[in-house]
């Protein structure tokens, strides 16, 4: 009875990982100070999946790349294996066994990985991809030719749409311009066309006044 209680007015929040170690929030639902329906009793760790895939490094340049295995704080109590993963080959096991490793790019891509252990367990892997330096600058180019290929598409649609707000503009103005000079010859043409429109209407008239007849 009791158990069950007890079941009932805890809940467990989300995890902060999907995969190795992360924490959760342990909330009590019953018997919170105040007014809150929930409130947080104790914090504890929580596990997912050990394999984690591919990890995004902490910082990456053109000459080293740094990358983090997965642990929570404290980080001294875990054990951390380096390996440098070759195709087709056993792993080779690296002398680093600290939780980041900084590596120097070499003149082919190189794949790391590490696992994080916990007495004698693997509770995370990780995996890298460092890549060469020629491929870097490769990649960097092809950003750059990009970026620079999207900008003059841009300055060649805000150009077009520069122009032609100008030539709008002006042929307004010319307009304008060409009403003002010649007002007196544009009302004489707007009195005749209504004079013109006014015969129009009187002899409608009297054409249906005839038919009637």
């Amino acid at each position: 009875g009791l158990n069950a209680t007890v079941s009932t007015e805890v809940e467990f929040g989300v995890c902060t990982v999907t995969c190795g170690i992360g924490i959760r929030e342990v909330l009590l639902t019953s018997g919170c100070p105040g007014t809150e329906a929930k409130c947080i009793v104790r914090v504890e760790e929580c596990r997912g999946p050990v394999d984690c895939g591919w990890g995004t490094p902490i910082s990456e340049g053109l000459a080293c790349v740094k990358m983090p295995c997965i642990y929570i704080p404290p980080e001294n109590r875990f054990k951390y294996v380096w390996k440098m993963l070759v195709l087709n080959k056993t792993a080779h096991i690296l002398p680093n066994d600290s939780a980041i490793m900084e590596v120097c790019r070499d003149t082919h891509s190189v794949t790391f990985q590490c696992e994080t252990q916990e007495n004698g367990n693997i509770i995370a892997s990780v995996k890298y991809t460092v890549y060469a330096k020629t491929e870097m600058l490769t990649k960097k180019s092809r950003r750059t030719e990009t970026g620079q290929s999207r900008r003059r598409t841009t300055d060649a649609i805000l150009v077009f749409c520069l122009a032609t707000g100008i030539i709008v503009t002006v042929g307004v103005i010319f307009a304008m311009i060409f009403m003002i000079l010649h007002w007196a010859a544009v009302k004489a043409i707007w009195k005749s066309k209504s004079g013109q429109d006014d015969q129009d209407k009187k002899l409608a008239n009297k054409r249906s006044l005839c038919n009637m007849e």
